[in-house]
């Protein structure tokens, strides 16, 4: 889930999310974004965000922006080995202690 690139000389913009990778892992996780922002009762800092670029952008781009992000935590928290904080409280405790 990488954003396109236009470069041209002094130009470079960051595009949309292009279609390289697994096709199959973006529709997982984009269908894990939907699920997390549709039906997690649990409320946390993430679904917080998203909801609130929804209202802004639009349901899927927000759904879209929220699957990057799993990706990302998901691909630090392997890399780490640690466990995901559902809120930022506890986000910030387990730093602090």
């Amino acid at each position: 889930m990488t954003p396109k690139r236009y470069e041209s000389g002094e130009v470079d913009h960051a595009g949309r999310i292009s279609k390289c990778g697994d096709g199959v892992v973006r529709s997982l996780l984009f269908e894990a974004a939907k699920v997390f922002l549709s039906r997690s009762a649990l409320p946390s800092a993430l679904k917080t965000w998203g909801e609130a670029l929804g209202k802004r952008i639009g349901a899927k781009k927000a759904t879209m922006a929220v699957a990057r992000k799993l990706a990302v935590i998901l691909h630090r928290m392997w890399t780490t080995g640690a466990t995901f904080q559902w809120n930022a409280e506890a986000a910030s405790s387990a730093v602090r202690g």
